[in-house]
């Protein structure tokens, strides 16, 4: 992996003398550092952007993840005004700020309510403000800039990437006025490889000592210094052009977690609510009619073409569902099963019996009695228009709803999982060799 240079950009600090409050360590030696997720509700771009499923996962549970994984704050908040994103930062490990009305305007800045929060936790001596659109985060970028305020002594350190950019002043149209070169000589134009480029603000995260916010009034103050990123992890999110190339770059650099991908053997699929939108269709003579998507039936053959065993799930009172998933055993040479109400209860000796654990099995489920299975699984998933509770449960949450292409996505999750495992071993047998 490339270096990433550090260097002091500004030291606004007066040189000897007392250390300010925020420098002095507390009792125990130690200062209290905070991340810090501003999530506000009313969000102009995308509606509730920040808590919007990427790649399964809400936009911030992305950022979430890898705060409190990094193992280096002594509380991680999410500073919002709106309930929803309020449930969704505690299913992902955070306290919750609820600021306050003055703080919560279009025009209020993210100063004003980081400062509005540190004044309300004065135990915090280090805040991190952390964008919830920067998903590529990882814990080890927080890790290593934490590093140049807790043992380098800087006052301030903040995420930049570097471009490649060649910029040119503005002019208005129609007015003759002629245009000039920023950061380059047109007569030497340089080749790319011959020019380090410059340092931009990603906005991935922003380390400022207390002293600073509340003395100063400033992000940024006292000894500044920054933290390089590589340009793979530099992903912004503004508006919804940027959400599929988030999408994309995030199932390819983002974190996903200390754990290994899962790599499962057997998947349990509920027939009603998954591979049915939910709908029954009643007609004159009497039949009962259900439809599913092709999609969805596609999804389940690339699992089987990949020696993934499938079964499908129907309900003991749901006779409908029953029939529609004996015609779907016919077409997918799945096996289907009928389940209680508390599908576990079914499904255990069939994992025992296979000498299987949970964490080798895949479950997807659309309802309340799914969650104890959705809890156990190593991979769990639910359509998009799954209930709250059922959702907050399940490891994926699919784009799509039930019935209309949310299997077909979960099974091309699964393949990522396993190839993303398959890449890991094969980066360990390299660095074995080589090492």
């Amino acid at each position: 992996m490339a270096s990433r240079k550090r260097c002091p950009a500004a030291d606004n600090g007066e040189q000897g003398g007392p250390l300010p409050d925020s420098k002095r360590p507390r009792a125990d030696g130690k200062r209290h550092v905070a991340a810090l997720v501003l999530a506000r509700g009313g969000s102009k771009g995308i509606p509730l952007k920040n808590i919007k499923m990427l790649a399964g996962v809400p936009l911030l549970g992305w950022v979430l993840r890898a705060a409190v994984d990094s193992d280096m704050f002594d509380s991680v908040w999410v500073s919002t005004d709106h309930d929803e994103i309020e449930q969704v930062a505690k299913s992902w490990g955070a306290q919750v700020h609820r600021r306050s009305l003055e703080v919560s305007k279009d025009s209020s800045s993210s100063l004003e309510t980081i400062q509005e929060f540190i004044r309300l936790n004065p135990e915090i001596d280090v805040v991190c403000n952390i964008q919830a659109t920067s998903p590529c985060l990882h814990p080890f970028h927080l890790t290593e800039a934490l590093k140049m305020i807790t043992q380098q002594g800087f006052d301030s350190v903040f995420s930049v990437v570097r471009r490649h950019q060649f910029r040119w002043q503005e002019v208005k149209k129609g007015s003759g006025e002629v245009t000039k070169a920023f950061n380059l000589d047109p007569a030497r134009r340089p080749h790319r490889q011959d020019w380090d480029g410059e340092l931009c603000e990603n906005g991935s995260f922003y380390f400022t000592v207390r002293d600073s916010l509340v003395n100063e009034g400033l992000l940024q103050g006292g000894k500044v210094a920054y933290y390089e990123m590589l340009p793979e992890f530099s992903v912004d999110i503004d508006v919804d052009i940027d959400w599929p190339v988030a999408e994309q770059r995030v199932l390819r650099y983002g974190y996903f977690g200390r754990t290994t991908p899962e790599v499962v053997r057997l998947m349990f699929c509920k027939v009603s609510g998954c591979l049915t939108e939910g709908r029954i269709l009643l007609y004159k003579s009497g039949e009962e009619m259900v439809s599913i998507n092709t999609r969805d039936t596609t999804g389940i053959r690339m699992l089987q073409k990949e020696a993934l065993e499938v079964v499908l799930l129907t309900s003991q009172l749901d006779s409908v569902t029953q029939s529609l998933a004996d015609k779907l055993a016919e077409r997918t040479g799945c096996q289907v099963i009928s389940v209680g109400e508390e599908p576990l209860n079914d499904l255990r000796p069939m994992v025992e019996q296979r000498k299987l654990g949970w964490k080798d099995v895949a479950y997807m489920g659309s309802d309340t009695q799914d969650i104890s299975c959705l809890n156990l699984a190593g991979l769990s998933a639910v359509p998009g228009d799954a209930p709250v509770v059922v959702i907050n449960a399940a490891k994926y949450t699919c784009h799509s709803a039930g019935g209309m292409g949310a299997v077909r996505e979960f099974a091309e999750h699964i393949l990522l999982q396993k190839e993303k495992a398959k890449s890991q071993m094969e980066q360990q047998r390299i660095d074995r060799k080589n090492f």
